[in-house]
């Protein structure tokens, strides 16, 4: 099988046609309707979903597909070695409200790892990408994650008020936070060294945070669940059980205050 890096110009490619269909879907007015607990979906969300399902699974046939709009069939996900794990427009609650703070995001598989990914913003035409073995770029530059190795003055993509909730054990120290509404925009930030860190807590999809791993990876960082356990794609279930991403001096003591909450996957075998 080919290398992870030899699919970055196709999810490029793909990523910018969709972006480009976005913007121009954004200038008309929007169709909106509700999920439920999943949140809002547009024509938006559907049409790029349509379009990355042609372009992407028309070039590798014999790549299996998970999109956030687009209904699971896990057996036939599940024979795949290599599948597309994508949200279509990721942060659509950002785009209904036009906050330049949504992406696509295209990530693959390869068995239980993620291998490659490309995370664009439409609204700012920033794209990062990064395969397994080959590094990350941000708009066809190199990047890197943090190379920080204390917490004080961490630079943390994610709420301020998460860092202040009365059921940590230990207070934080200083950290600048900065908001993202998209997961994989989150992500992003810390594969370019723009940020220092993330934690995701509670269930997160795969399309969610498959490009992002497989960026911050290939940008030389680390990304687990909040045990320090390594993520595994491509279960039946698509979801990993929280996450911690930083650069990889940094994610020890991430980990150190992340891994006393509970497993949530102990509640689902209860």
């Amino acid at each position: 099988m080919q290398s992870a890096a030899s699919d970055l110009p196709l999810l490029e490619a793909a990523a910018r046609e969709a972006g480009a269909l976005a913007r121009d879907l954004l200038t008309k007015p929007l169709e909106i309707r509700s999920k439920g607990e999943a949140g809002p979906v547009t024509n938006v969300d559907l049409a790029v979903d349509a379009l990355l399902s042609e372009k992407l699974r028309d070039a590798r046939p014999d790549y299996g597909w998970l999109s956030e709009e687009t209904p699971d069939d896990p057996d036939a996900r599940l024979k795949a070695q290599r599948v597309f794990m994508l949200d279509p427009i990721d942060g659509t609650a950002a785009m209904i409200k036009k906050k330049p703070q949504y992406t696509i995001s295209i990530g693959i598989s390869d068995g239980a790892d993620a291998v490659a990914g490309a995370i664009y913003n439409p609204s700012t035409d920033e794209m990062v990408l990064g395969a397994i073995g080959a590094g990350a770029t941000m708009n066809g530059k190199p990047v890197h994650a943090s190379n920080r190795t204390e917490l004080e003055g961490a630079r943390m993509v994610g709420s301020k008020v998460r860092f202040t909730d009365w059921r940590w054990p230990k207070p934080w120290p200083h950290l600048e936070v900065e908001h993202r509404e998209s997961i994989a925009y989150r992500m992003a930030a810390v594969a370019a060294g723009l940020a220092d860190a993330t934690i995701l807590f509670s269930w997160k999809h795969y399309w969610d945070i498959a490009a992002g791993a497989a960026i911050i990876a290939a940008a030389g960082g680390v990304v687990t669940d909040t045990w320090g356990a390594p993520l595994q794609f491509n279960l039946r279930e698509p979801r990993a059980p929280g996450v911690v991403a930083s650069g990889a001096d940094l994610h020890a003591l991430l980990i150190e205050r992340t891994s006393h909450f509970p497993d949530p996957r102990t509640k689902a075998e209860a």
